[in-house]
């Protein structure tokens, strides 16, 4: 089927040969048969020529060879003689390959004779014309000269011709040569660029391309094959081959024996070449070199396309190019080929803008009855033009056939999306050809490819032909078709192929929107709340498209019930609403305000947001549901968040992302609107939910946002004044820690002794913890009183008390209490508690109110601390030291006290003690304050029996398998945050020196079985440790690998482990992971390593003596199995130092004890002796000698390159 396309476009094109060649008649008498006799007859006469001259040529080497050897014979020492015509001797080759030529020819002429006399031409498949025939083979024959071998020519005469190698100098003179057969010179020394060539030109950006191409026009009307063979090179040259085509190998060669040659002449070894080349310099000869073939094109529309030449010639020699092996040459034919076919798109469409005018114009005058003369000229132009579009259609069609089809799914990802790319340039703007089922199903083929920047290029191709509304009646089958898996894709691992699959669906839910159903529509309205931004806000938008549009059924005219007009807006809000609370994902409220805030302005519509919750629902309206208020109120203050910062939610975007001058004036802007609005409505919102706590806790965010100054610019004092008496009420009556929390914050916002505000906020400030701190007093005294009088306090009384500790210690986080004096007593309580559970008593005050005195001693050292640095030069600094060091003292022995004992089962007092102790040695750490001579008495330096109680409780509390299977995925959840939070309290202690770098040791021995769930902990702590001390560091990693060795031996109760078991396995998977920290250059830890190789030896072989086997290898001789995972960490040098330094102290075992108890010896030595040559054994009578004293030169050297 394909070839009959393929006759029509040779029948539509004329006679057979080009330009000056073919049978000279016209398409009506043009006759088969009479072409191939008269084809024959020619090629029999140029074979005959071709024998005599082989004869003659034979006979001359031969004649030429006979003198040679008679002048040798004569005088060995005579220069050589010129041979025949002033040339060189020529070599013998000449005269072999002539005579193969001539047995050649005689053994097959009377087959190839026969050949011709073959009435059609055998039919062909697309991908067997881009071998040999091509497009030239129909109607070019691909050389300069316009004349060719026809389908059914003698192969072997034609390749006898090709691969004849003539060597300059030798019967090349003009007499020689016999017509018709011109030499093929291919030479392959490399020659200078030539800086008049095409390639060098656009390349470099000499001239203008439209005045190159210009150019080369008017070289072309002055010698077609002048013209063709610059334009032939340039696609060459711009693959990156350095050959040249000669005019020789032009008018001589096919297109397919020249690739052939410019093959052999390639060099693609370091798989570079113009298009795949980076930089700017190379970014910009890719755009010239498609933006040329497109100009070349435009210039040529009118004639010269149509010659029959030009346009045979480029397109055979970029089909066989585009089918050649070599990915350069391939890729270089591809790009140029479909750009050829988009630039002759452009010509189609404008041929057929005119053919419409001209048939208008001919309608036009057959109606007014003008004259024939006029009449003929428009049908003649008419049938012009038609012959035209059916030129270029057919040149599209055989293009389309012989290179896209192929190439489409070439193995090369960049070749599969140019092809992608171009055909939605062709359909976008020839839709009329091209936006077809025929063409489409290509694209719905490749959206499964397996590289994402292909499937990006045809959901890129699709965007704008569903964004057409004229189009969308051709998309209608191959919708239902890939529907599905355009979907599918909006889930894409590739997150630009995921955003563009939500654009696609988006334009598919405008002009089609029947063709979605509600779950396809689901699939998408998860995205919102993907960790991805640009994908989430892509889905953003489809939310916009599908659930955020004006309803015209509404009434404009909806008014509360006082009388005010509802906002455009309120509809689509409460539409929100309705999508957040049925998303029940109630925690992640920012990610959808983040999907919606840049495309939807209701996000940012203050007004309508407070009218739904402070105006009363009018007669027409639903009130709005208790859940429903809170979610509103919580996507209104997360989209004032991030109006207010321009930052997006933690887990989108960059974590430091620099605004723009722009975005900085939007946030500015934004920050002031909010601000003015929400000074006024923020205290009646706060009145109307002051019972709901979660509504409050939301509520008392907002105006840490706020502009401050705007309070004494639009005269605001009084709402001020409301918001502070608010927060006081709102603690006064809550005692819910996010409540709290928020007022605190709150509250320090406001005291920014910045602004104008400040003495005003500060008066309130006090206000409030004067009324906190006296409640705490009332509470505590009367509680006391009750345990003292002996009563039992009721629940309300404990209530009471719960509460006003906590109030403490929230405000104590961000507020200096120090000043009411209440640590002592807070300290007080501490001590009373731990007292009674070292003694075993019962203690009634509640645990939490215990763990919120401890929380507020620790906030109050730590303010201590401060005020004393901001005060060095008072003269009460000293005395105030000393007693900030008796408070500190006492209370980390209380807490070192708390660490030791168990609290009813319940570890969160314990995990309060640890985490303030961590916390405290950092506040206070000892190198900080020593700088300083009246801070250093703060100097805190833990003890010994402080870090092995801290290392304990990591390892009893951190280091713990989930048994717990009852338990939730929230709970497992907020449990294994809790222990990260431990361990990195504990991993900061080593990492600022705190602890010594070997305390880790315990910590990174769990790097594997842990790795799940404190991997990125442990590698950060072993990173910054290697930053303090590589050495140290290097230690404590053998010293972890140790702790682990020691612990398979308690495991398996046997100093000899057993190396089989998957104890060991993982223990040298640990040793593994910490070789790979070490990089790649061993020179910078080149101490460190053979450091770790020191210990790991002397572990090994310490103790030396087996106590169960005096002739068996020492007990933890398996380590060096471990040890040798290090070994290619060594640099060569250093392998035969710690190979000397193993042998020293334990010699190699005799060939009779070589048992598997030896093999980690015979392992590690292998490993240090691989690459260095075969170093002598060491072997004695015994397996192994005791360790000699260091006494001699060599071992002190080792000693002193270890240490």
């Amino acid at each position: 089927m394909e070839t009959d396309d393929f006759s029509s476009f040779h029948q539509s094109g004329g006679a057979s040969g080009s330009g000056g060649g073919g049978s000279g008649a016209g398409e009506e008498s043009y006759d088969p048969m009479a072409y191939y006799r008269q084809q024959q007859q020619e090629m029999l006469r140029q074979a005959t020529q071709h024998v005599q001259a082989s004869q003659e040529e034979i006979q001359q080497a031969q004649q030429y060879a006979q003198q040679q050897e008679m002048r040798m014979d004569t005088s060995e020492t005579a220069p050589d003689t010129p041979e025949p015509g002033g040339g060189r001797r020529r070599s013998r080759a000449a005269a072999n390959q002539a005579k193969q030529a001539l047995s050649m020819y005689n053994d097959n002429d009377q087959a190839d004779v026969d050949g011709y006399d073959r009435p059609a031409i055998a039919p062909m498949r697309v991908s067997e014309l881009g071998g040999g025939g091509g497009f030239s083979g129909l109607r070019a024959r691909g050389r300069g000269r316009g004349r060719g071998r026809p389908p059914g020519a003698s192969t072997s005469v034609m390749a006898t011709r090709r691969n004849k190698v003539v060597v300059p100098g030798y019967g090349d003179e003009p007499t020689r040569r016999k017509p018709g057969r011109p030499r093929v010179l291919v030479t392959s020394e490399i020659l200078p660029e030539d800086e008049s060539s095409l390639y060098f030109i656009i390349r470099n950006g000499k001239a203008s391309l439209q005045q190159v191409v210009d150019d080369w026009i008017d070289s072309y009307k002055a010698d077609k094959n002048s013209a063709l063979l610059s334009l032939m090179q340039f696609f060459i040259s711009a693959s990156g081959c350095k050959g040249r085509i000669t005019a020789d190998m032009q008018a001589t060669m096919e297109h397919a024996d020249i690739i052939r040659t410019m093959t052999e002449e390639f060099e693609e070894e370091s798989g570079e070449y113009p298009l795949v080349t980076t930089g700017q310099f190379w970014k910009k000869f890719r755009q010239n070199f498609c933006e040329f073939i497109q100009i070349l094109v435009k210039q040529c529309q009118y004639s010269i396309i149509y010659d029959q030449n030009l346009m045979d010639n480029v397109i055979s020699l970029l089909t066989q190019l585009s089918d050649s092996q070599v990915r350069a040459f391939r890729h270089t034919a591809t790009l140029a080929a479909m750009k050829l076919m988009t630039a002759l798109v452009d010509v189609a469409l404008t041929v057929s803008i005119n053919l419409e005018n001209t048939q208008r114009q001919y309608d036009s005058e057959q109606q007014n009855n003008r004259s024939s003369e006029r009449l003929e000229s428009l049908m003649t132009r008419r049938k012009e033009l038609e012959e035209n579009t059916d030129e270029i259609k057919n040149m599209l069609t055989y293009m389309f056939k012989s290179v896209f089809v192929h190439r489409y799914r070439d193995i090369l990802p960049e070749i599969r999306s140019i092809c992608m790319y171009e055909i939605g340039q062709w359909m976008k703007k020839y839709h009329t050809h091209f936006l077809d089922d025929f063409y489409l199903k290509y694209i719905g083929w490749t959206i499964h490819d397996k590289v994402g920047d292909v499937r990006l290029k045809c959901l890129q191709t699709l965007q704008p032909l569903y964004a057409s509304e004229d189009l969308k009646g051709k998309l209608e089958l191959f919708t239902s078709k890939f529907k599905e898996r355009i979907v599918q894709m909006t889930l894409d691992k590739d997150f630009d192929v995921a955003v563009e699959a939500v654009k696609l669906v988006i334009s598919i839910l405008r002009f089609h929107r029947d063709m979605l159903n509600d779950k396809d529509c689901e699939h998408v309205y998860e995205l919102v709340y993907s960790s991805h931004r640009a994908v989430a806000q892509a889905a953003g938008e489809f939310l916009n498209e599908r659930l955020f549009l004006p309803d015209d059924e509404l009434d404009p005219d909806l008014r509360t019930r006082r009388g005010k007009k509802r906002l455009p807006n309120t509809p689509l809000i409460r539409d929100l609403v309705q999508f957040f609370i049925e998303s029940e994902l109630h925690e992640h409220g920012a990610y959808l305000v983040d999907s919606l805030i840049e495309s939807n302005p209701m996000m940012k519509d203050w007004e309508c947001m407070t009218d739904l919750l402070l105006e009363e629902p009018g007669p027409q309206e639903d009130p709005l549901e208790d859940r429903q208020e809170t979610s509103l109120i919580e996507i209104m203050v997360c989209c004032i968040r991030q109006a207010a910062t321009g930052e997006p939610p933690v887990g989108r975007g960059p974590t430091r992302k620099l605004l723009s001058a722009k975005e900085l004036k939007q946030v500015q802007d934004d920050k002031q609107s909010l601000t003015a609005h929400f000074i006024q409505t923020l205290p009646p919102l706060l009145k109307k939910y002051l019972p709901d706590p979660e509504k409050i806790a939301n509520l008392l965010v907002i105006p840490q946002y706020f502009d401050l100054e705007i309070y004494t610019t639009s005269r605001q004092e009084k709402n001020l004044e409301a918001l502070l008496m608010l927060i006081q009420e709102i603690v006064d009556k809550h005692s819910e820690k996010s409540v709290l929390e928020a007022c605190a914050i709150t509250l320090d916002k406001v005291c920014n002794d910045k602004f104008a505000i400040f003495s005003r906020c500060d008066v309130a400030r006090s206000r409030l913890l004067d009324m906190v701190s006296n409640n705490y007093k009332e509470a505590i005294d009367e509680y006391m009183n009750l345990l003292i009088g002996k009563e039992e306090p009721n629940e309300d009384e404990m209530f009471k008390l719960v509460s006003s500790f906590k109030k403490v210690e929230v405000f104590s986080n961000c507020h200096n209490m120090n000043t009411w004096a209440i640590w002592e007593n807070m300290f007080d309580v501490v001590i009373r508690f731990k007292d009674a559970l070292v003694a075993r008593e019962e203690m009634k005050i509640p645990l939490e109110a215990i763990k919120s005195a401890v929380c507020s001693c620790y906030y109050g050292l730590v303010w201590d601390q401060n005020q004393i640095e901001n005060t060095t030069e008072r003269n009460s600094t000293a005395d105030d030291v000393m007693g900030l060091r008796a408070k500190l003292d006492r209370y980390m022995e209380v807490m070192k006290e708390v660490l030791l004992t168990d609290v009813q089962g319940d570890n969160s007092l314990k995990e309060e003690a640890f985490t303030s102790i961590a916390d405290l040695l950092i506040f206070f750490k000892g190198r900080e304050l020593s700088k300083n001579s009246v801070l250093a008495p703060l100097a805190f330096k833990p003890d010994e029996s402080l870090h092995r109680q801290m290392n304990q409780f990591i390892q009893d509390h951190v280091f713990v398998e989930d048994e717990d299977e009852e338990q939730d995925d929230h709970t497992k959840i907020e449990e294994l945050h809790k222990r990260r939070n431990l361990l990195a309290s504990y991993c900061k202690l080593v990492v600022y020196n705190v602890f010594p770098t070997k305390s880790a040791s315990d910590i990174f021995k769990h790097y594997v079985m842990f790795y799940n769930d404190y991997g990125d902990i442990i590698k950060i702590t072993l990173g910054k440790a290697r930053e303090n001390n590589k050495v140290n560091c290097a230690k404590t990693m053998a010293q972890a690998l140790i702790l682990k060795f020691k612990e398979i031996q308690i495991i398996q109760d046997t100093l000899q482990i057993n190396r089989q078991t998957v104890e060991f396995h993982s223990l040298k998977e640990l040793a593994k992971r910490f070789a790979a920290s070490f990089g790649l250059d061993c020179l910078k830890n080149r101490e460190s390593v053979t450091q770790l190789h020191r210990e790991g030896i002397l572990y090994s072989v310490n103790p030396l003596e087996n106590p169960n086997d005096p002739t068996g290898p020492p007990p933890n001789l398996a380590f060096l199995e471990i040890t040798a995972e290090f070994t290619n960490k060594l640099l060569k040098q250093d392998k035969k130092v710690v190979l000397n330094y193993l042998d020293k102290r334990i010699t190699n075992a005799v060939p009779t004890s070589h048992g598997e108890d030896w093999q980690p010896l015979h392992l590690y030595r292998n490993s240090l002796v691989h690459g260095e040559g075969d170093l002598p054994t060491i072997t004695s009578k015994r397996p192994y000698t005791r360790k000699r004293k260091a006494d001699d030169d060599d071992e002190e050297e080792e000693e002193q390159f270890f240490n």
